[in-house]
Parts: structure tokens; sequence; C-alpha cells
């Protein structure tokens, strides 16, 4: 079960260091989104999409086993309805994300979906002069697409601006989530429904000529995100401050960056790299801006001590995960994360697997 595996990780000796393990994560997570984009040339997007949220809700509903199930029957009408909210929001997330990278290049649309982690970050601070660090993201997103030149896919990046909101959207509703289910549970439910809301817009070109190459394909997609970019950074929160894991969760555009470089060859020109590292300043400025050296999500006793209201102070928000291309942790990207975005905290049901 996920909620094992989890634990080994935790207890790994000698243990591994949470950055690395965060680095890693999101590596992975981008190698995924850019073989995604290779895929763009036997389907659509939407297609791509629907098998990658498919097959993760397969394997994550498989291994999450029969506590998913009590925990479900156990939820309230309003905690279920949250998950589908936030499910919807994931899969809005992740279709646009998809729609962006088959028109524009892999750093340009995650530099400006992560605008909205950005802007969810500096508005919890209400400073006025956090505003600065907006500012120089959006500077940086110029940079990277630079409408100057005329040739600039405005459909593209009305799809990473979409993919932005819905990231607004994802991290309120992952902290929502957090209350009633386990971070496993609650990404294996939020993939279902993703799952069921991107159905229309995916599904119909799959049972009509189905494509089984394609198919396996996505598999391999789908463990490269979420599956273990989530297992990575549900540790990881677990281990950094929150200040820390935001400030390396501000890599993650330039990881985007190196990845479409390594992986699908999109060479940034040096405009373009001054923009990603403006971007980065950004995110690293905003995160620093939260000076709070408590773990980014409670471990599982801290968690049951605030449940339990033994004075244990539970996460606060701040920028999740990623993101990015999926409803990690928060994660969080992507999901969220998460980041970005706490994950939600582990449930009675996660411990009992």
């Amino acid at each position: 079960m996920i909620p094992s595996f989890v634990s080994s990780l935790r207890r790994a000796r000698p243990p591994v260091p949470a950055p690395v393990m965060l680095l890693i994560g999101m590596f992975t997570l981008h190698t995924g989104s850019a073989l995604a984009v290779t895929a763009f040339a036997h389907a659509s997007p939407a297609t791509v999409t629907w098998l990658r949220l498919t097959w993760a809700a397969v394997l994550l509903l498989a291994l999450g086993g029969r506590s998913l199930w009590r925990a479900v029957r156990a939820a309230t009408p309003r905690e279920l309805g949250a998950v589908v909210i936030l499910g919807t929001a994931s899969a809005g997330m992740m279709l646009f994300y998809s729609e962006a990278t088959a028109r524009i290049e892999l750093g340009a649309a995650t530099s400006i979906e992560f605008l909205g982690t950005l802007v969810v970050a500096v508005a919890a601070m209400r400073r006025r002069r956090e505003l600065v660090w907006i500012a120089a993201a959006v500077l940086g997103v110029l940079c990277l697409t630079r409408p100057w030149q005329g040739d600039l896919d405005l459909a593209g990046v009305g799809f990473a601006l979409a993919g932005a909101v819905c990231v607004v959207a994802y991290i309120v509703l992952t902290q929502r989530v957090g209350a009633g289910f386990g971070a496993v549970h609650g990404l294996a439910l939020a993939m279902t429904v993703g799952s069921l809301v991107s159905a229309p817009f995916g599904a119909p070109a799959v049972f009509t000529a189905p494509d089984v190459d394609l198919i396996l394909f996505t598999l391999v997609i789908a463990l490269l995100f979420p599956m273990v970019p989530f297992l990575l950074e549900m540790v990881a929160l677990q281990r950094m401050g929150r200040a820390a894991y935001s400030t390396f969760s501000s890599l993650e555009p330039a990881v985007s960056l190196v990845m479409g470089l390594v992986v699908i060859g999109q060479a940034p020109v040096a405009v373009q790299v001054v923009g990603m590292a403006l971007v980065v300043v950004a995110g690293v400025g905003a995160a620093r801006g939260d000076r709070s050296d408590r773990p980014a999500v409670p471990g599982p006793e801290a968690a049951r001590r605030s449940r339990a209201g033994e004075g244990v102070p539970g996460p606060s928000a701040g920028p999740p995960a990623e993101g990015r291309d999926g409803p990690v942790p928060p994660a969080g990207r992507g999901t969220p994360e998460a980041e970005r975005a706490e994950a939600p905290e582990p449930s009675e049901s996660d411990r009992a697997a």
C-alpha cells in the first residue's frame, strides 16, 4: 500500500534529504510533462490528459485499498462535495496545461501557470511591498513568450492563464479536502473525479480508434506524474519548514525549462533565460516572505494531536508544491500541489492502511 511505502521512505537510513527528494520529484514530474508533449503528435492533448488521469486514478484506487472505501463511507456530504470540486479544478488545470504545452514552450507554459501559485502566496502575506514579486514574474513571462516578435500563440498563452486560475482554485480546495481525507485518499478521489470530468473531451477518440501503444505510453507518463513525485513530496513536506519548501518549489519553472530542452529539444534563447531567472527570483522572494520554520505539513503525530485539540497548530496557508500539472498535495505542482498549498493531512484511515 502507498502509506506503507511512504512510511518506509520516512524511516530510511541514512535518510534521503528532503530537498533532494523534492528536486527528484520535480525532475520526474517535468520529464512526464515533456514526454506528454511528444504524445500530442499521435493524439489530442485532451485525449492524452484523460488517459493520464485515468491511469493515475486506477493505480491510486487499487493501491488505496479498503481504507479508501472506509474513508469514503465515513465522509460527510460536504467533504465529498469538496473532493468533487477539487477533482474538477484539477482536471481543468491539467487540460489547460496540456493544451498550452501543445502550442507554446514547456518552460513558458509552466511559468505562466506558476503565476497562480505566486498570486496566492503574495495575497496570503497581505503586504503591498510583496507585489514586486508578481511584477517580476510578469516581466519574466513576457521575456519567455516574447510578444514583440509578433508570432506569439495567443491561444497557448490563454490556456496557460486559464490553468493559472485553476491553480488558485486547486490550492484553496486542497486545504479544504485535507480536513476530511488523507493525502493519498484525497489524491485518489480527486484523480477519479478528474478522469470522469475530462472523459467527454478525451475518451471518445480512445474508444473510436484505440491505440494500444499510446495507451501504454500514457501509463508510463502517469507513473512519472503524479505517482513518483507525489510519494516523494509527501515525505519531504513533513521534513521541511514552509519557507524552505516554498523556496525549493520556486525552482520548478526552471526545472521545466531544463526538461523541455533535454527531452524535447526546446532550446531557450538568452532573453528567455533571463525571463526564467526573473520568475524563479520572484518565487524565491515571495517564499522568503514567510519565515515560518514549521513543517509545511505536520507529521502523523502532529496531525493527530491537532485533531484531538492538544494545542498543536495545523498548517497555515502557503505556496503549494505545483502548480502545475496535477492535484498533488500542495500539489501541487502539481498536485496541490501543495504548492504552494499544503497537502491534505493524513487521516485515521490512512494510518490504518
